[in-house]
C-alpha cells in the first residue's frame, strides 16, 4: 500500500463527508502533502485541528516545515472569516493549499450567502492553490441516489466551478472510499494518514 495523493493542484473541492470516516484527518493528510511539496497551508474552521491527529499526520515533516501550516478559527461571521482568509493569503509566500474545515452549518440547505463567500475565496486565490472545502453530507431523501451520502448544494458548487467529492465508510473497519467526479478511490485510515489500497 502506498500513502494517498491527491495531486489536485490548483483544483477547487467541495468534500462531503459521512459522520466520523476521517474527513478532518483527510483535509491534514492533504495539507501535509503541500507541505511536503514546497508549499504553505492555510486551514480554517470552526475548531482547530486534534493536536494527537495533527502530530500523528505531520509527524514525517520536520518542524520547519511543519510551521508552514497556519491555521485560524473561523467560528461566526462567514463574510469576515474569507476576509481574514484573503488577507493571509496575500500576505504569505508559497501558499499552495487553503482548506476550510467544517465551514457551514451540519445540516440542511447550505445558506447562499456562504455560497457566495466561497465563490469570492476561489476567485481570489492563486491559479495554482488548491481549495478545499470539507462539510458533511447528507443522504438523498428523494431515493434518487444509489450514493451513501451527496454533498449539499452540490448543482450549485458544481455550477460555481467546484469538484464535488464524498469519503465514506463502505465497510467496517478503517476502510473508506473517496469518490472525487466520476472517479472512485479505496482508501485505508491509518495513524500517519490515508493509504491507496
Amino acid at each position: 500500500m502506498a500513502r494517498y495523493s491527491l495531486g489536485a493542484k490548483g483544483q477547487d473541492i467541495h468534500l462531503a463527508i459521512e459522520g466520523s470516516v476521517g474527513g478532518t484527518s483527510l483535509a491534514l493528510h492533504l495539507a501535509a502533502d503541500a507541505i511536503e511539496n514546497g508549499g504553505r497551508v492555510i486551514w480554517a474552521g470552526k475548531d482547530l485541528p486534534n493536536a494527537v491527529r495533527f502530530s500523528q499526520l505531520f509527524s514525517h515533516l520536520s518542524l520547519i516545515q511543519s510551521s508552514r501550516f497556519h491555521a485560524m478559527s473561523i467560528a461566526g461571521n462567514t463574510e469576515l472569516a474569507v476576509l481574514s482568509i484573503i488577507q493571509a493569503m496575500n500576505s504569505l509566500p508559497s501558499v499552495s493549499m487553503i482548506v476550510i474545515d467544517d465551514w457551514c452549518e451540519s445540516g440542511g440547505r447550505i445558506a447562499s450567502s456562504d455560497l457566495t463567500q466561497m465563490v469570492k475565496l476561489r476567485d481570489e486565490k492563486k491559479v495554482e492553490a488548491t481549495l478545499l472545502l470539507v462539510s458533511k453530507g447528507s443522504i438523498d431523501a428523494s431515493g434518487n441516489s444509489k450514493e451513501i451520502i451527496v454533498a449539499r448544494s452540490a448543482n450549485a458548487m458544481q455550477k460555481a466551478g467546484f469538484t464535488i467529492a464524498t469519503l465514506t465508510r463502505t465497510k467496517d473497519g478503517p476502510f473508506r472510499t473517496l469518490k472525487i467526479g466520476d472517479e472512485s478511490i479505496d482508501l485505508k485510515l491509518e495513524e500517519s494518514g490515508f493509504n491507496s489500497i
